[in-house]
């Protein structure tokens, strides 16, 4: 038996929807099409499976979160990953915090970074870059109606140009809405 998680972790955490998931050998054509656009060739997560039960949505949802994650070019992978982690820190996601945080450190070899962000949260002391990404990951999430001129010279201090803040605006805000979206499919577990 699996227990809800409820604390940040860097360990794989299993997903539990409360909305059954499409069945793969009852789907229909359109969500069969939808599921073709997953981002990788493994097994399909049961998320997606729920998302799949509104086709339409999926086919344009898959597309963006491509390229907002796995685009060449603009704000590092790794870069991305701190703004969805901090996206999924302000919303208590444990399960995308999870995923992002370890992405986070296969991408950078810097689990210094992710532990600092799970011991100390808002209060997280991280090296210059990574604070200025996290910072403004953090403000975009928590009142995106004072995200500004404040928030923008910080990224221009650390050396970041109109595509790189454009990519990390994209990371954040995807986040903000699945993480949303999630709390209210499912809750994260530990593997059984």
């Amino acid at each position: 038996m699996s227990h809800a998680v409820h604390e940040f972790t860097v360990e794989a955490l299993d997903w539990k929807p409360y909305v059954k998931p499409v069945d793969m050998d009852a789907a229909t054509p359109e969500q069969l099409m939808a599921l073709n656009t997953t981002p990788s060739n493994r097994k399909i997560s049961d998320y997606v499976l729920v998302l799949a039960n509104e086709p339409e949505t999926l086919n344009e949802r898959t597309p963006l979160f491509n390229d907002i994650m796995y685009s060449e070019g603009g704000l590092s992978r790794g870069g991305r990953e701190i703004g969805a982690l901090a996206a999924s820190f302000v919303n208590r996601c444990i399960y995308c915090a999870s995923v992002h945080a370890a992405r986070y450190i296969q991408l950078e070899k810097r689990p210094d970074v992710v532990a600092e962000v799970f011991k100390n949260g808002l209060d997280a002391d991280l090296p210059e870059f990574e604070q200025a990404l996290f910072n403004f990951g953090v403000d975009l999430t928590a009142h995106p109606d004072k995200v500004g001129t404040y928030q923008f010279y910080h990224l221009r201090e650390i050396g970041m140009d109109n595509l790189q803040i454009l990519d990390l605006i994209h990371a954040v805000a995807i986040f903000g809405w699945a993480n949303r979206l999630m709390h209210t499919l499912g809750e994260p577990h530990r593997q059984e």
